[in-house]
Order: structure tokens, then sequence, then C-alpha cells
């Protein structure tokens, strides 16, 4: 199997990506053996009022890192769409740049279990945990 570099992963998410995904100017910073790093800038156009980044970008967020997890497991790109996405959130993300820590729970040959961790960069408390399953779809979809 090959593996998925940060440089193929970054183009994926430029060619393959909504637009509305791609405008969170989202940035692959690790990727491969079922985990995926990914990095969203804090920009005013992902906060509500007082600065705080709203949910939609952070589901937005986890959503895509898990991708990039399934991804990276299979050292490819493959057609996938989200079943379930359960997200706890914990605490604001007010002001900082949000990394989001992805890891394949159970790989199987129609559907992916995973979880994602959303925090500041660096060591901080996290903003909140995700939960998901996605559907393998096959290439011809």
């Amino acid at each position: 199997m090959s593996e998925l570099t940060i440089d193929t992963a970054q183009k994926i998410l430029a060619d393959v990506f909504a637009p509305w995904v791609q405008a969170l100017d989202i940035r692959v910073e690790a990727i491969g053996n079922g985990e995926a790093t990914l990095r969203m800038p804090f920009a005013p156009g992902v906060a509500r009022e007082g600065g705080t980044v709203c949910g939609q970008a952070l589901m937005a967020l986890a959503d895509t890192a898990m991708a990039f997890a399934i991804s990276g497991a299979y050292g490819r790109f493959r057609p996938m769409t989200t079943v379930t996405q359960t997200t706890n959130f914990l605490r604001p993300a007010s002001g900082v740049d949000v990394v989001a820590r992805a890891k394949l729970g159970k790989l199987g040959r129609t559907l992916a279990f995973g979880d994602v961790i959303l925090s500041p960069p660096g060591a901080g408390e996290a903003f909140a945990t995700i939960s998901s399953t996605y559907a393998i779809l096959s290439p011809s979809r």
C-alpha cells in the first residue's frame, strides 16, 4: 500500500472538498497509519461575535480530519460519506487556531469508525471531542 503524503493530502483537499470547506483554509500537518492532524487557522470569518469559533466550522474541521485519517489508512483518497458525527463541545475556541487530531478506531470493508479531538496548538485542554462513523463507497459512485 502506498503512503499518502501531506502534499498529496493538501491537493486532495483543494480538488475534492467543497469550496466552503476550502474557505476554512485547513492545512494538513500529519497523515498516515489511520491518523491525521489538521489545523484550521483562526479567522474572523469562522467566529461569532466575541471571537468564538462557530460550531459549524469546528464540526467541518473534525469531519475533514477523519476523512484524511481514513484516507491515510488506505494510502489514497477513497470516496466516503459521513453516517454519524457526535460532537461534544467542552469549552469555547476563542481567537486561536484549532488543531484536529483524528484517529481511526476501526476500518471495516464498508464502514469506518474514529474519534477526533479539537484543541489549541501545542498542549491545551480540548475544545471538543467527536466520534464518527463513515460509509466507504465503491469507487464507481
